[in-house]
């Protein structure tokens, strides 16, 4: 069962690996289109640095993911190797991860909410006036339909399904 467990660990640590990769081919013409729309809608360019918002795979956009499958990686070559603390920090862990990947679908799925309501909160008029929703849609569009739905159903899937079959071997071990 920790052999099983430990391939699902590996597949987590991928699928979040995929996530600075397509991150980093894409997120630079994404900011771009993001820039694009905001001029469009007579906006400054500068509201994305001002407020945080990118494309790329910079800052924490790299160093969670790429920790996240440190971690997934350490733990499926303890459970491998039959080492008694892999069971042990996988009982810590996956559940941190499954946690977490469900805040990041929740961010996902209310990101134009989050950054309207982040807009009203700073009470600046120009903010007000973005239409957000167009703004993250032209930095959307910029990913192929492989990664935007395809690539993040699967990602979502993997980690969230692979986790809670962790958990389901660590029970039956």
């Amino acid at each position: 069962m920790m052999t099983f467990a430990a391939v699902l660990q590996l597949l987590v640590a991928l699928a979040f690996v995929s996530i600075p990769l397509v991150r980093h081919r894409y997120g630079r013409d994404a900011g771009i289109a993001a820039e694009r729309e905001l001029e469009r809608q007579g906006a400054p360019v500068r509201v994305l640095e001002e407020n945080n918002i990118n494309f790329d795979a910079g800052g924490h956009e790299t160093i969670v993911p790429a920790t996240v499958a440190l971690i997934m990686t350490v733990l499926a070559v303890l459970n491998l190797m039959g080492n008694h603390w892999g069971p042990v920090l996988s009982w810590v862990f996956q559940p941190l991860v499954l946690v977490g990947n469900v805040l990041i679908l929740y961010s996902q799925l209310t990101a134009a909410k989050s950054v309207q309501k982040a807009f009203e909160r700073k009470g600046d008029p120009m903010l007000r006036r973005i239409d957000v929703p167009a703004l993250l849609k032209a930095g959307g569009s910029v990913f192929p339909s492989w990664v935007m739905p395809g690539l993040q159903n699967v990602r979502h899937t993997v980690v969230m399904g692979g986790s809670v079959l962790v958990l389901v071997a660590l029970i039956s071990a």
